[in-house]
């Protein structure tokens, strides 16, 4: 089997000619030398011997505005992005930082009901138009060596989600839930419209498999949110693709044990990045044994445990999770993100063993 092959067949629980690998290099392919990343992720995948999974690879839509404007300004390591509509205006703020090569955000835009209004209408708004042009190059350039995962949806995630990382925040949003429910139920509905034509436009790419960054943990979501909130607008997605034979695989990567009967509802082929302890709450072979058979995993190995362990003791725990969690749709990888200071044999021994299991 290619890659391709084996990484479709083990989303689509199909048999495959040995258990598919491909460790996740968020974080990490930003910070290795430039003579390695000019010769591309793809040879790197290459190189250690694993499967070339690129999850988040394009999005697959174009938005703009009929009436709002967008406008970012960087000064010092701070970034402003400005929001400007006829009914009023938006505010968001960042901080770069050096060591995580990444925009933390510092301001939410939205806190008070009339803000909910405005975004009601910047995502009345928005215009989406499709745009596979860049999954299409990827696609033709790598063939059969790698799975490009594409990523669906106007907000890359669920809107309720969207609204508690990038509009409101957590505490804020809970407080929304009693305080201005008409209002956030409209804007709930402005943005899940547009995520819905998102998807829509989405089934049609030639990508077999796709996925959402909805980042799912009980650190920051209870499960009656999930249930009352999320779940409905998710399952609507995997209908859609569904009914297009296509997949979809949830991007899930804090504390999922209480959130995993929830999920399981929705509809969704696989969740990726399902985070063991110390990052999250539980290991790969418990969420097998929560889950239905319809449902497969993509991760095992936690980060701080492929940063810190050694060969030997990494083996032994590698094997572990395997042994336990079976070959039948999972996917072998590290959960969210790759630590840049990890060394290049700890992948390809990881390579190498999953050849004898």
């Amino acid at each position: 089997m290619n890659s391709k092959e084996r990484l479709l067949n083990s989303i689509k629980g199909l048999d495959t000619d040995r258990l598919a690998w491909s460790p996740f290099l968020a974080y990490f392919w930003d910070v290795q030398p430039e003579q390695i990343r000019k010769k591309g992720m793809l040879e790197y995948y290459k190189n250690i011997g694993a499967d070339p999974l690129f999850r988040g690879y394009c999005t697959l839509i174009k938005k703009s505005y009929q009436n709002c404007s967008i406008s970012e300004k960087i000064s010092n390591g701070e970034k402003q992005v400005l929001y400007e509509t006829p009914v009023g205006s938006l505010e968001s703020r960042y901080i770069y930082t050096p060591q995580g090569n990444t925009w933390f955000l510092t301001k939410h835009p939205v806190k008070s009901e009339e803000d909910y209004k405005i975004l009601t209408y910047l995502n009345r708004d928005m215009v989406i138009e499709p745009d596979f042009s860049k999954y299409e190059a990827g696609d033709s350039l790598m063939g059969d060596e790698a799975l490009l995962m594409p990523i669906i949806s106007s907000e890359m995630k669920s809107s309720f989600q969207s609204l508690l990382e990038n509009w409101v925040g957590t505490e804020e949003l809970a407080y929304a839930v009693y305080d201005y429910p008409e209002a956030l139920a409209e804007c709930l509905a402005a943005m899940k419209e547009n995520s819905k034509t998102a998807v829509e436009y989405t089934a049609h790419c030639d990508a077999e498999s796709f996925i959402f960054w909805e980042d799912s943990s009980t650190g920051n979501l209870s499960p009656s949110f999930f249930r009352d909130y999320i779940a409905e607008e998710i399952a609507g997605w995997a209908d859609i693709l569904h009914s297009n034979g296509k997949y979809l695989v949830h991007h899930a990567c804090g504390q999922l044990r209480g959130l995993l009967p929830e999920m399981a509802k929705t509809g969704i082929d696989m969740i990726e990045s399902i985070s063991p302890p110390p990052t999250g709450d539980i290991y790969t072979f418990e969420a097998r044994d929560m889950l239905p058979d319809s449902i497969g995993l993509i991760s095992g190995i936690e980060p701080t445990v492929l940063l810190n362990y050694n060969i030997d003791k990494l083996a032994a725990y590698v094997s572990d999770i395997v042994g336990k969690t079976g070959k039948r749709k999972f996917i072998l990888g590290n959960s969210d993100s790759c630590p840049p200071g990890v060394e290049i044999e700890k992948f390809r021994m990881i390579s190498r063993l999953i050849m004898e299991i």
